[in-house]
């Protein structure tokens, strides 16, 4: 592809890494499969704890490995085979990892399914995937003689469904090599030394951030996956505590909630090494919060997507307050692109990786479409700095367009964090007959706290360039609408109406 600039990476391509024809980079050293991985860790490590649900049942790596390769043989005697789809209904938790890893023994692809979904949306999925059969808390799981496939590492392990922030959700097909090599990128970036990695997941297991980015590698690790079932701040932090937590994940906003408890100033943060955010931008000043809060506690952030299969760009610790917005260096096997950069620097972002999807199922013209190439189009825009870190700036669909002039929401949505009192904000483009778009934001409160739309615009003046001012504040008593994996639902916002009321500038 012409007019793509290459985001530098910091250090050239590591021991152990080949790039294919397209210029692909690729792992050497890979498991065969997801069951292979598996298969290893049982095998030499049988009685080691691999999987806690918090108040519910644990599971060993033996104990994990039967029970997945007894369901894998009741697929197979209902006749699942190579290539058909296994859809998961499951909640997180044991049952939901052994009907994963189920579906990878009988050599079938595991649909995850958002449970979050309306009925119609989670029928539309189980439909457009065109699964054979459902696994789930109502339905009751075939069990046969245990059976494990041998699928390679091109094959399709899985189906992740996109959050669906602009339309109907795609089926991302995942190779067994997108899900490993993540993992081996993992496991090179880890701290060396110390205990075996014990990661609490409090996100969805149906979305990558749960799965891709934690469940399998610290399984591929030999360590323990710790499941909270149900969202709770409160118990969220006694597991952190009570199961020896060394690594966690969150959405900035879980973040936002667990500082703001009055447990966490007396829990027990003595065995966590790291601590990692992503899936939606976090501002500078909470950033600057959770870096008081976990002092001693290495910091990562992040860029990944369904279609990456887990992060294609990460912030190295030591950059976490210097470079609070941004998302860092590509990972070891991932090239990043923007393409044709506008006079402000900003492109649209491209990936290209062994963790990339094979496409989109039953869309051929949207595959075409984003993946040209060997690299993948992620309709988000960024900019490079100077010293080749990257900072995401907007979705392209997301980008106001103000008298000619580009508005990028992010930057107005941490401009608006640093404002006292501003707990949320989604930064809108409002129709305006002269401009195009005029900027709009809706705000949500800190509690008890009363904000006046008139005073949040002239707080930000001097903050940012004046064009980028909201034109228009609602402020609103109600949380924003977001996304399992904690992106706000602009769409949903625009599709059910905004009151703007007066202009304000």
């Amino acid at each position: 592809m012409t007019d793509l600039v290459l985001v530098p990476k910091p250090l050239p391509d590591p021991e152990g890494v080949w790039r294919d024809e397209q210029g692909v980079a690729h792992f050497s050293n890979l498991p065969a499969s997801l069951v292979a991985m598996l298969r290893r860790r049982a095998e030499e490590h049988p009685e080691r704890e691999a999987i806690v649900e918090v108040d519910g049942p644990r599971l060993t790596y033996g104990e994990l490995w039967q029970r997945a390769s007894a369901l894998a043989g009741g697929l197979r005697d209902k006749g699942i085979r190579a290539g058909d789809r296994v859809a998961i209904t499951h909640p997180a938790g044991a049952d939901w990892v052994v009907s994963f890893f189920g579906a990878q023994l009988a050599g079938a692809m595991a649909v995850p399914v958002n449970i979050r979904f309306a009925r119609d949306e989670i029928d539309y999925v189980l439909h457009d995937s065109g699964a054979a059969i459902v696994l789930g808390p109502d339905e009751e799981a075939p069990s046969g003689e245990p059976f494990a496939a041998a699928p390679s590492l091109g094959d399709p392990a899985a189906i992740f469904y996109t959050s669906g922030t602009t339309g109907h959700p795609k089926g991302a097909l995942t190779s067994h090599e997108a899900f490993l090599s993540y993992c081996e990128t993992a496991a090179r970036l880890r701290p060396s030394g110390g205990p075996l990695p014990r990661t609490l997941i409090v996100v969805p297991l149906f979305h990558v951030t749960g799965c891709n980015a934690q469940l399998i590698p610290v399984l591929a690790a030999g360590g323990a996956a710790v499941i909270l079932p149900r969202f709770d701040v409160a118990r969220l932090l006694r597991a952190l505590a009570e199961e020896r937590v060394t690594s966690f994940v969150a959405v900035p906003a879980i973040y936002a909630l667990m500082l703001a408890h009055p447990d966490f100033a007396t829990t027990d943060l003595s065995h966590l090494m790291t601590v990692g955010y992503g899936g939606a931008p976090m501002s500078p000043e909470l950033a600057h919060r959770v870096g008081e809060a976990f002092p001693k506690v290495l910091r990562t952030n992040g860029f990944g997507m369904t279609e990456t299969a887990g992060l294609g760009a990460t912030l190295p610790p030591d950059l976490a307050d210097s470079h609070a917005g941004s998302v860092g260096y590509p990972s070891l096997v991932v090239d990043l692109a923007l393409e044709r950069p506008d006079a402000d620097g900003v492109g649209e972002l491209l990936v290209r990786s062994p963790s990339v999807t094979l496409g989109y199922w039953n869309r051929p013209e949207a595959t075409a479409d984003a993946f040209r190439d060997g690299w993948f189009r992620t309709g988000d825009l960024a900019r490079m700095a100077p010293d080749g870190t990257l900072r995401l700036v907007d979705r392209a669909k997301d980008m106001i367009v103000r008298g000619g002039e580009n508005v990028y929401c992010v930057e107005v949505e941490n401009a608006l964090a640093a404002v006292p009192g501003v707990r949320e904000s989604a930064v809108i483009g409002v129709p305006n007959e002269v401009l195009g778009e005029a900027v709009g934001a809706l705000v949500v409160p800190e509690s008890g706290i009363p904000l006046d739309p008139a005073q949040i615009v002239t707080a930000l003046v001097g903050r940012i360039a004046d064009y980028k001012i909201p034109q228009y504040v609602v402020v609103r008593d109600e949380p924003l609408p977001r996304n399992p994996g904690g992106k706000i639902l602009k769409k949903a916002l625009r599709d059910n109406g905004i009151a703007w009321g007066e202009r304000l500038r």
